[in-house]
């Protein structure tokens, strides 16, 4: 189920992290800093060493105040962008956040601060990050590898001939300059500052790499693993079928045979018996079918189910199941009994994981009216899942177990089949919740022997 972007945790802490960058010169003033003090000894007298603390000063400071609306604009841009689908967000938000930003800051600082160079460099930046990141670099790597942009473009504002490309027009910066040129210092400050943009380029360039190709491994280690996984179970699978597709020749046979003994006799007792073998031969076809195609579906009772649900299941484990059985036992569900059963013994088996090695562990099958469809869900009060993973889950190969997650997968494929939803409802510290909302029910008429 696709939570509420305003409930997500990661949602509010990046509108935090903008509005500490937004009200960050409030409290993170020049004089705080040191960088005040630096300056007024620079003015008084000036020196090569003052002017290379205070423009080492500056740039930090530059980037400690540009660092949360920067980093906060970016990862709510990947926030909205995956919640919505829809690629494009994540370029629009850091492209209306940051300049916004800065109109708010002006508004209200009596410095003022440039949207220059440095701060169109770092959105271009963001967008080529989207663009080469796409599907390999996660939204924290991308953080991590702005802010070395950020430091290294900082150190632009205060090379003297970029001046005239919009570089450094704050007026802490032109004064940093101005005292360079007065002291024959503009080539050194110039070329240390590039210097220094240039190992911050480099370095966030090299570790772009090394994320990406580190990501493209563990994608390529993960489908490996999903892969071997789908062919042992197609391997498996086939098998199966063949000896499932054989079952039919002696069925049909049984009920050659048994139709015969019906047509041979009158006593009633005997007619009795073969009627039952008959349903019993049915019962058995029906199954064969449901295995041999995913679309064949019957009408199944919910007692029904939920006891071959228990039978293929909960009667091999040591666990304790609980059942909170609201519906009626009596109404009837159109599904595959054999694919749903598998479904729903994989989410008792994820629920069964998250509560191992409670004292208190409990997982609950549970079932409620929902028309006009029926919910069958499995509760468990384990850990609950994250804010953070609760979108992942349903990615193929996610899992925050050793081994690869496509329990999920198998799930929601055969939900789909049905046309029935599967959703979610957990909370950290208090549990998780799966629900199977099947959309076709009826009423067991009680005089149908089904």
């Amino acid at each position: 189920m696709k939570q509420s972007i305003i409930q997500s945790k990661g949602f509010w802490i990046n509108i935090a992290l903008i509005i500490i960058g937004a009200t960050m010169p409030l409290w993170l003033t020049v004089e705080l800093s040191g960088l005040g003090s630096l300056m007024e000894k620079l003015r008084k007298e000036p020196d090569g060493t003052t002017l290379m603390l205070a423009a080492f000063a500056l740039v930090l400071l530059n980037t400690i105040r540009a660092f949360p609306h920067y980093i906060g604009a970016l990862l709510l841009g990947d926030e909205l962008s995956a919640h919505t689908g829809k690629g494009w967000i994540k370029f629009i938000v850091p492209l209306t956040v940051i300049p916004l930003v800065y109109l708010i800051i002006n508004g209200y600082s009596v410095l003022n601060y440039h949207f220059g160079g440095p701060a169109l460099l770092l959105l271009l930046s963001i967008a080529i990050l989207h663009l080469l990141g796409k599907g390999q670099l996660r939204p924290l790597f991308k953080a991590f590898i702005l802010t070395q942009l950020l430091f290294g473009f900082q150190w632009l504002d205060t090379v003297a001939f970029l001046t005239a490309f919009g570089f450094g027009g704050g007026p802490l910066s032109t004064e940093v300059k101005l005292i360079a040129e007065q002291l024959g210092f503009n080539g050194a400050l110039s070329f240390y500052s590039l210097v220094l943009c240039g190992v911050s380029f480099i370095n966030a360039l090299v570790l772009t790499i090394y994320l990406t190709v580190s990501e493209q491994k563990r994608k390529m280690r993960q489908d490996l693993d999903i892969a071997r996984l789908d062919m042992v179970e197609s391997r498996s699978g086939r098998e199966a079928l063949h000896l499932v597709h054989d079952l039919k020749t002696p069925l049909s046979l049984m009920e050659g045979l048994n139709s015969l003994i019906q047509m041979k006799t009158e006593d009633p007792e005997i007619l009795n018996y073969t009627n039952k073998i008959s349903s019993s031969i049915q019962s058995t076809s029906d199954m064969v079918s449901e295995i041999l195609y995913h679309e064949k579906k019957n009408w199944c009772t919910l007692k029904t189910f939920i006891e071959y649900v228990r039978a293929n299941k909960l009667s091999e484990s040591d666990t304790i199941y609980e059942f909170d059985l609201k519906a009626d036992d009596r109404i009837e569900i159109h599904i595959n009994k054999i694919r749903m059963t598998r479904a729903l013994v994989n989410l008792i088996d994820n629920a069964s994981d998250a509560v191992e090695g409670q004292s208190d562990a409990r997982v609950t099958i549970c079932t409620e009216m929902d028309h006009p469809g029926i919910l069958i869900g499995v509760k468990d009060n384990g850990h609950g899942i994250s804010q953070e993973n609760i979108e992942k889950i349903w990615n193929t190969g996610y899992s925050t177990k050793s081994h690869p997650g496509v329990g999920l997968t198998f799930v929601k494929s055969v939900v789909k089949e049905h046309g029935a939803e599967l959703t979610i409802e957990s909370e950290e510290g208090f549990g998780t919740t799966f629900w199977i909302h099947i959309p076709k029910e009826r009423v067991r008429d009680e005089n149908f022997d089904h």
